[in-house]
């Protein structure tokens, strides 16, 4: 009786989606059926990126807390994680790839029966002079993270910009605020968080003014200058100079797909890899692909996104470790939920945007509402802003954002669910939420928002 042959699955990427996947798999299928050899070109394994900026700001207080498992524990459980090893190409036809050590120099092929890509997302970096001066900081990983603090302890000024005023660049600005910092924030939007309705992004404006931020919208940077050393000494935009001993870039992210383009792999229009439920790269059957490099189908519009977000790429490593393991798992697709916050205020949103229903071609209403997270009577009870969007005739909920004091960002989770099953405002005014006054008004602010909604719809119909 002849031996089955050991199948070997080659990960690229060392983090959420790649470890998880691998993870995942051994589980399933022991070394003798399945060798797993993964590379990660940092320093790190499977850690939280989305913790950078609390670990910068210091509410995290030290490095090791960001790391979930360490490469020796993922070596101790049969997965063979070559650090520090970068993949230079993929060879779909031959079924290999081609690593570099980037200690040592040397390269060599590994051949694969079943590939997964999890080369994740690159700091958008834009092309301007002083970009790469000393004192310019993306926050993409630890080693990011590491580098900015190394400058941070080094740097006697306390002047510093954060260009971007995504998640990234308000949690920035919080975290260098909290390390004594003089911070400005140079935004090109006309509001802060592009991912909120600019009348949401207003209330985030006026808390980060409050916490003694200086906010620049509407500027677009034309320049980074140097002085001493060559190190960055100011943001310039067309009309000013902003004095910066230190520039943490905040733009956003881009999927790092640059390994599949050259190999031929197919890309969406943002650039990330497009994959079939399963998380199989598609019409490449040993292929899959998950993380912060693929792009997701939105469930609201049906359209593909990118959205780097450490909850997506952990269900796509476990979706793709199941597959590959000779399992069944499929991951259906986002409605956009996101929280964030700043100082005390938190931000939520979940679903599309006005201008997102105006680009999927729908017809909505939008309503405003102010409530309290808790019985108006009961101690501490804070001021939050719910926004709205339903669909015409149907009534069909379209996107919640909330902005406010505590408790605000944890109910945009009743909208997420709300979303995900096809509810209309007007069965979302019937959902049994928990009441007790330490906890939220008899009308929760999400029910007091659909309320508002079923009415706005009947007035809208013909």
């Amino acid at each position: 009786m002849s031996m089955s042959r050991t199948e070997r699955l080659v990960v690229i990427g060392g983090d959420a989606a790649g470890m998880s996947a691998a993870s995942q798999a051994r589980r399933m299928r022991g070394p003798d059926e399945l060798e797993i050899v993964a590379f990660e070109r940092g320093h790190f394994s499977s850690y939280s990126a989305c913790g950078i900026p609390y670990w910068v700001g210091g509410d995290v207080p030290e490095r090791d807390r960001l790391i979930a498992r360490s490469p020796a524990e993922h070596r101790e459980r049969a997965i063979d994680l070559r650090m520090r090893t970068e993949v230079t190409e993929i060879d779909v036809a031959g079924g290999r790839v081609r690593s570099l050590d980037l200690e040592t120099g040397a390269e060599e092929w590994t051949s694969y029966d079943k590939l997964v890509i999890a080369t994740g997302a690159r700091p958008i970096r834009p092309d301007l002079p002083g970009v790469d001066a000393p004192g310019v900081h993306g926050v993409q990983t630890l080693d990011d993270g590491q580098a900015l603090l190394d400058t941070l302890a080094t740097t006697e000024g306390r002047r510093a910009v954060v260009v971007g005023a995504g998640y990234i660049g308000v949690e920035m600005a919080e975290a260098l605020i909290n390390r004594g910092y003089e911070v400005t924030v140079v935004n090109r939007g006309k509001e802060p968080m592009s991912t909120l309705d600019p009348d949401m992004g207003r209330l985030v404006h006026t808390a980060m003014e409050n916490l003694g931020i200086t906010m620049v919208n509407d500027a677009e940077i034309t320049k980074l200058l140097t002085g001493d050393a060559g190190r960055v000494r100011a943001v310039a935009t067309e009309d000013a100079e902003y004095p910066a001993d230190v520039v943490v870039l905040g733009i956003g992210v881009r999927p790092e797909t640059t390994l599949a383009r050259a190999a031929g792999l197919p890309l969406g229009e943002h650039g990330g890899l497009l994959t079939d439920l399963a998380m199989r790269v598609r019409g490449h059957e040993n292929i899959w692909a998950g993380g912060d490099c693929v792009e997701v189908l939105d469930l609201i519009s049906g359209r593909e996104r990118h959205i780097a977000l450490g909850t997506h790429a952990n269900k796509h490593g476990q979706v793709i470790g199941s597959n590959v393991g000779g399992g069944y798992a499929t991951f259906p697709g986002v409605v956009g939920t996101a929280v964030s916050k700043v100082c005390d205020l938190e931000i939520a949103r979940t679903g599309l945007r006005e201008k997102d229903a105006h680009r999927a071609g729908l017809r909505f209403e939008a309503v405003t509402i102010e409530s309290t997270s808790r019985a108006g009577y009961y101690p501490d009870a804070d001021l939050m802003t719910v926004k709205m969007l339903a669909e015409r005739r149907t009534g069909r909920l379209l996107g919640v954002q909330i902005v406010g004091g505590e408790g605000a960002a944890k109910r945009v989770d009743i909208a997420a669910v709300a979303l995900t099953a096809g509810m209309t405002v007007e069965q979302m005014t019937s959902l049994d939420l928990g009441y007790a006054p330490p906890f939220s008004p008899v009308w929760d602010p999400i029910l007091v928002a659909a309320r508002k909604a079923v009415t706005a719809v009947r007035r809208s119909a013909p």
